[in-house]
């Protein structure tokens, strides 16, 4: 089953607690300490395109990569009405390419918990290391915590309701598996004043953080920090989401 179709249409309105802005200037934090000021940056996961409007503001050439081709048409509405320089590319992160190197790549709102396995984890951070990353050039992305999967989300049904919309969210988590499922039903308003109904499926696994540096360190990559989300704070026992820094290694010089 397809995600993000019908709910693509009202996903900022349900998700208007996200701090993108926060996190934004949290992450061009990150990028000017390791000298990252300006030039090309790749937001991966990009969705409706709030984080890369945010870093295109701060003056980053940005490029966006989703697999739905519904948010992206909102991420391109929002940059007409910008008029902001961003280029969109409709592609599955799993397998991105991209014409030339980035000074970083960014994923946000636990695009990578997405990723299911980790043989597809592990070639995302190889693709990023191998091809597409400058050297020296950093990686940036978060992930929610099995904390949160197991005692916050799991097995509970949240629900919310307004004018534009309405949707029953049901999460059910498999700690064996590790596996989030989301079971989404949606009732959109329309120009007609009725409502339709969309009921989408999602999936999310956890990670915990001792695979997840045997993956970068296996692609290549060098981790440099793990944050509690968009703080400067050491992770905690019930952090829900981590920040991850990681660097493709600088080119070895030769003799």
């Amino acid at each position: 089953m397809e995600i993000y179709t019908g709910f693509a249409e009202v996903y900022d309105l349900f998700m208007d607690d996200v701090p993108y802005e926060d996190w934004s200037i949290r992450i061009q934090e990150i990028l000017k300490e390791y000298g990252i000021e300006d030039g090309l940056v790749l937001d991966l996961g990009c969705g409706t395109g709030k984080m890369t409007e945010c870093l295109a503001r701060a003056g980053y050439d940005m490029i966006g990569i989703d697999l739905s081709q519904e948010m992206l048409e909102i991420a391109v509405q929002r940059k007409v009405q910008s008029g902001l320089d961003i280029l969109y590319l409709c592609q599955d992160m799993r397998e991105f390419e991209l014409y030339g190197t980035v000074r970083a790549i960014v994923s946000v709102c636990d695009s990578m918990n997405y990723v299911l396995k980790e043989d597809e984890l592990l070639h995302i951070f190889t693709l990023a290391a191998r091809n597409y990353l400058d050297y020296g050039g950093l990686f940036i992305f978060d992930l929610n915590t099995e904390y949160k999967y197991r005692e916050i989300l799991g097995e509970q049904t949240i629900a919310e309701n307004r004018d534009e919309g309405s949707f029953i969210w049901e999460n059910y988590y498999e700690e064996e598996e590790k596996i989030n499922e989301y079971h989404l039903t949606l009732f959109i308003r329309e120009k007609s004043e009725y409502y339709r109904k969309y009921e989408e499926q999602h999936y999310q696994r956890a990670y915990g953080m001792e695979t997840i540096k045997v993956l970068v360190e296996r692609a290549g990559l060098e981790l440099l920090n793990v944050y509690d989300g968009y703080t400067k704070d050491e992770v905690r026992e019930d952090s829900q989401r981590v920040c991850v820094i990681c660097r493709r290694k600088r080119e070895e010089k030769t003799r």
